[in-house]
């Protein structure tokens, strides 16, 4: 009977060791805002490539207006600093250790209601994973406004994809999420960029083709670096807006911005984040 008790107190004594050494996998938590269903469709894919609870963001009065009534509505709560009220959130923050944070980027950072709930809801020790989805970038300083709002979080690199693009996020999702260690999984080491040299006729002109279809960037390549990556090559551009047409010129020389340009083998280039 000595020997049954024995080998008993042993297992216990060596399971709770075991238990022990074990490190606790961390709970993540997808929050999200969407108005138009394309950060929805982003948040979803951090949702199951995670495994993660998940959960929108809903403004007591949403933005139901058109695209006009919605840039006057959110400039006039910028203005005024009112930010929409927001439905209280069913998820308990306090009981997750990772948050992956979406929104759409308005007026060069997080959508409104995202200011709302960052005043609200505290995220003090928290990790805070950043994403976004935008008409031509914002992902760096959005970052950079919640690192400001929330000194006692840890704010993580975040992921950024146009709206153009939104067919590519699942991939690009996977990717991001291998590399920062979330999920199992070896990704392609891509080196950095190395030096930029002037652009070359027929690097100005692959720029041209990746950023003639929108409106918003009517400018000018002036130097670039390139890198390979899976599948093609990925292109940073330094480029210096262009005087419209029936516009004054500008008194002094435009300050250059980058532009991030990728090139598929086999597909036309498309430019994946400006960064003014």
């Amino acid at each position: 009977m000595k020997t049954v008790k024995h080998l008993l107190l042993m297992a216990c004594t060596l399971v709770l060791a075991l238990s022990c050494g074990q490190s606790k996998a961390p709970k993540y938590l997808v929050l999200y805002y969407s108005q138009t269903g394309t950060t929805q469709t982003v948040a979803e894919a951090f949702q199951k490539c995670l495994g993660a609870d998940i959960e929108q963001i809903v403004p007591v009065d949403p933005y139901s207006g058109s695209y006009q009534e919605t840039i006057s509505r959110g400039q006039q709560e910028l203005s005024s600093k009112e930010f929409p009220k927001i439905q209280p959130l069913k998820s308990d923050v306090r009981a997750y250790d990772v948050i992956f944070l979406g929104f759409p980027v308005w007026f060069g950072t997080y959508a409104n209601p995202i200011a709302t709930l960052l005043d609200e809801v505290d995220f003090s020790g928290k990790k805070i994973v950043p994403f976004c989805t935008f008409g031509s970038g914002g992902l760096d300083a959005c970052v950079k406004n919640i690192r400001a709002k929330l000194p006692d979080a840890e704010v993580l690199p975040g992921y950024g994809v146009r709206a153009a693009r939104i067919a590519a996020a699942p991939g690009e999702i996977e990717r991001f999420l291998k590399e920062g260690g979330f999920i199992p999984g070896e990704t392609v080491k891509v080196d950095p960029f190395p030096e930029a040299h002037p652009a070359s006729e027929a690097e100005a002109a692959l720029f041209d083709a990746a950023v003639g279809d929108y409106p918003m960037i009517h400018a000018k390549a002036t130097a670039v670096a390139s890198r390979a990556i899976p599948g093609g090559t990925e292109y940073l551009f330094t480029a210096v807006d262009l005087p419209r047409e029936g516009m004054p010129a500008p008194p002094t020389p435009p300050a250059g911005f980058q532009v991030y340009v990728t090139a598929l083998d086999g597909e036309a280039p498309v430019f994946t984040q400006v960064v003014r």
